[in-house]
Parts: structure tokens; C-alpha cells; sequence
């Protein structure tokens, strides 16, 4: 897979030209948003991981050969830095989604062990106000048995169900369960 790192971007005229379908990731810091794109693009260290949330500081555009834009958002949350900058990354990221014409969806990133918070879903009902596709995600499923991870699932599949129709994708960095899954739904927007 050929996938290269285009630009970090902070304000909508550094963005890329919207010349292909783009798929975007957002969840708190350090649910694993990092790990999962890795993954799923085959890379090591394409997103770089942290232990220390927040490192995600700007829009990150990668490209999929001609096919496609990934986007790495700021991750919202408990990332220890100032009142202002988390506010700048909350304007940054909502005239993203807002004025980004060619977004076909945003990959929702929850930690399967936690419940979804007030920050998650007020994501979820902004992207289905604006109409824009929700695919949610659970990372983190190896540090549950299948039988706790089915469990949590369902549980979070009810929370949010009442917001987005679809059932969420459970998923491991370590094992890689559930990346075929993903590129599915991915396949499944970016053909619409």
C-alpha cells in the first residue's frame, strides 16, 4: 500500500486540494487512534503513538496512492495542555468537518474498556447533523477476553445506537482484529 505523509495542516488553506475521498479519525487522546491507522495502512510508525495524550496537534493528511485522503484529528479530552490550545484545536477540527467537501466519513475511535463520554457523543450528533458518516470503532479489545469484549460491545452498541446506525467494529493493534472489517465500511462510503 502506498501511503505517504502529505501535510500537517492548522487552518483550511493548508489543506490538500479536495481531488479524492477522505476519511478522517477522531476520539480522545490516547484511545489508540494512532495504533489503529498504522494498522490498517500496514506502517509501524506512519501516525507516530504516545503515551503522553495530546501529541496529535494539527490536521494530519496522508494519501492512499490516488485513492484516497486519511486524516489524523487533534484527539479531544483529557490531553494535559492549556484551555486555549484545546479550544484552537476545537475550531480547527469543527471548520474541518464543517467545510470539507470531500469528507466521505469519520472512523469514531472509543476504548472498548470505557464508556462512551459526553465528548463522544456530542461527536456522534454533530457528524449526523451534518450528515456526515459515523463508522465507530473499539480499540484496545486484547485487554479483554472475546467473551468481556462481546460484552462491551453490545453495551456500546446500545449507548450510541439511538445516534448512529452502525454497529461499531471491535478492534486490536496487537491482534489486527477487525481491520478487514474497517476497510470494508471505508470501501463502503468512499463508493457512494
Amino acid at each position: 500500500m502506498d501511503v505517504v505523509f502529505l501535510i500537517s495542516a492548522f487552518q483550511a488553506n493548508q489543506y490538500p486540494p479536495p481531488d479524492r475521498p477522505e476519511i478522517a479519525f477522531a476520539g480522545r487522546s490516547n484511545v489508540g487512534k494512532s495504533s489503529l491507522m498504522n494498522v490498517l495502512v500496514n506502517r509501524k510508525n506512519l501516525a507516530r503513538t504516545s503515551s503522553r495524550p495530546g501529541r496529535t496537534q494539527s490536521i494530519n493528511f496522508f494519501t492512499i496512492g490516488n485513492r484516497l485522503y486519511l486524516v489524523d484529528l487533534p484527539g479531544y479530552g483529557y490531553a494535559k495542555v492549556p484551555i486555549n490550545v484545546k479550544k484552537s484545536w476545537q475550531h480547527m477540527v469543527e471548520t474541518y468537518l464543517s467545510e470539507r467537501s470531500n469528507l466521505k466519513a469519520v472512523i469514531v475511535i472509543l476504548d472498548i474498556r470505557r464508556d462512551p463520554t459526553a465528548g463522544d457523543m456530542q461527536l456522534f450528533r454533530w457528524l449526523n447533523h451534518y450528515g456526515i458518516h459515523a463508522i465507530p470503532v473499539l480499540t484496545k479489545a486484547d485487554k479483554l477476553s472475546r467473551q468481556q469484549a462481546r460484552t462491551r460491545s453490545s453495551m456500546i452498541n446500545n449507548h450510541i445506537r439511538e445516534i448512529t446506525f452502525v454497529s461499531p467494529t471491535v478492534f486490536s493493534a496487537k491482534t489486527r482484529q477487525g481491520r478487514d472489517e474497517i476497510w470494508e465500511k471505508i470501501d463502503d462510503v468512499i463508493e457512494v
